[in-house]
């Protein structure tokens, strides 16, 4: 009797103690959504080397095996200076370009004690196109240069449902003739719904409220996220040809719902160095 009443005791005190607060983890599998980025950065010290590749159109027809003669491909190296912020380099194939960011997470989504209800990242990202013109239009350093800047909000509803909205801001060195404004407002949206521990559907789409352009569709992708071990494997279906914000936000050319789909994928494989 006497063992009983200090039992429980000791669990009315502990149910007295306030709750700790209790950081959400795993909003998404990786940093990256589909195209764009996710609010997920990784530990310090964490060197992540990752592939990105888009097929050709899958309309393009048996002549070009729908798609798969033709691709772009993107090689990065991001590095987890602290737990919160990430730098990145990357090289495109497209247009030849090449790319760096900033990434901080401003705010983790929380809950007990600390309420915390979304995750909130700045992120920001310069790129220059090294593609030689066909033309005689003289350009200069700046014009080949774009920036973009980012706000990631997310949240985790549950441990199946994560979803994010991203405003976007591009901004272009060089206003081409056939468009009418150097930059583009955007409002990315996205989700997340985890079917197995090591399966989830993903799907993003990115509405310009702003353009450059007509001609200029908005990016939307759908896809699959695989994970095995150290690696995470993302296949996905979209209209962008580009795998950075500049080219995927701003100038995707091709009509999702039009059948000019490109089949693609990104593979990362982490490794800790610290």
């Amino acid at each position: 009797m006497k063992g009983y009443s200090q039992d429980d005791l000791l669990s009315d005190l502990e149910a007295e103690q306030p709750e700790g607060p209790q950081i959400v983890t795993s909003t998404f599998k990786g940093t990256r959504l589909i195209n764009g980025h996710s609010v997920e950065t990784r530990k310090e010290g964490t060197l992540e080397f990752m592939i990105s590749h888009r097929f050709g159109t899958l309309n393009s027809g048996s002549y070009n095996f729908w798609g798969l003669d033709q691709a772009s491909i993107r090689i990065a190296l991001e590095y987890a200076v602290f737990d919160r912020f990430m730098i990145g380099v990357g090289r495109s194939s497209y247009q030849k370009t090449y790319d760096g960011y900033l990434k901080y997470k401003l705010l983790q989504q929380q809950k007990g004690s600390v309420n915390m209800p979304i995750s909130v990242v700045l992120f920001s990202s310069l790129a220059i196109k090294t593609l030689k013109r066909t033309d005689d239009f003289p350009v200069t350093f700046d014009d080949k240069l774009a920036s973009t800047y980012q706000m990631l909000i997310a949240r985790k509803f549950s441990d199946r449902l994560s979803l994010q909205v991203s405003p976007t801001f591009v901004q272009y060195g060089l206003i081409e003739a056939n468009e009418t404004r150097g930059d583009v407002l955007a409002i990315g949206v996205g989700g997340r719904l985890k079917l197995t521990n090591r399966l989830a559907i993903n799907a993003e789409y990115f509405p310009q409220l702003r353009d450059k352009g007509d001609q200029f569709q908005n990016a939307f992708a759908i896809g699959v996220d695989i994970e095995t071990g150290g690696h995470v494997f993302q296949l996905q279906f979209t209209n962008a040809t580009s795998m950075i914000e500049k080219g995927f936000v701003g100038e995707s050319t091709n009509d999702f719902f039009d059948g000019d789909i490109h089949f693609g994928f990104n593979i990362s494989r982490a490794f800790q160095l610290k």
